[in-house]
């Protein structure tokens, strides 16, 4: 699909000299859930904790890029699609710069993040559920998204009229009813470490 007369230019610096320069591992960590579940607020806390880690990290945020990099894609199953393949692309190029990057976007579709995953080498894509009863997320509704959604405002909204596919084997699960934003940070934060990444 890709145009034939365009080549990969490989640079001069690998990953492995960038992560080395930076002192730590280069990954994704692929907040998924449903809108509402706490993605963005705990991957801020991550990141948050890396800073004072002195790790190099940048959280890309679902509203944040659809602001400009996504701002043509709406929110069909193929816009959908296409919003996180384009994700998966920055994801992977800021994997290959030595920083550990956070994503935080519903991404609704076991294939598409499956997609991602194919993207990188197996220990560079970290998938982190933010498991958060739909009940839970509609009574917090920070956007008002699930009243418009119930009144047929907003066509296409997951866990109402779109499905969302909850991941079978995540690497890191967090279950936001039992604990806090701070707790389930701290567990990523413990991934990380346990794991050798920082």
């Amino acid at each position: 699909m890709g145009n034939q007369n365009i080549v990969w230019h490989q640079a001069s610096v690998t990953r492995e000299q960038r992560q080395q320069l930076k002192g730590h591992k280069s990954a994704v960590l692929w907040f998924t859930g449903l809108s509402g579940s706490g993605k963005s607020t705990i991957a801020n806390a991550v990141e948050l904790k890396l800073n004072q880690l002195s790790v190099h990290s940048y959280l890309l945020d679902g509203d944040n890029v659809r602001h400009g990099l996504n701002q043509d894609l709406g929110f069909s199953d193929e816009d959908r699609i296409e919003n996180i393949r384009r994700i998966g692309e920055v994801a992977k190029l800021f994997v290959d710069s030595g920083s550990l990057v956070l994503t935080a976007f519903i991404s609704p579709f076991i294939s598409d993040r499956e997609q991602v995953r194919a993207l990188l080498p197996e220990s560079e894509f970290i998938e982190v559920f933010v498991d958060t009863p739909i009940e839970t997320c509609e009574l917090r509704d920070p956007k008002g998204l699930y009243k418009k959604a119930r009144t047929g405002e907003i066509k296409h909204f997951t866990g109402i009229t779109s499905d969302y596919e909850a991941p079978l084997t995540p690497e890191i699960h967090l279950n936001t009813a039992q604990h806090s934003i701070e707790q389930s940070a701290e567990q990523v934060i413990e991934y990380l470490r346990e794991h050798a990444y920082v």
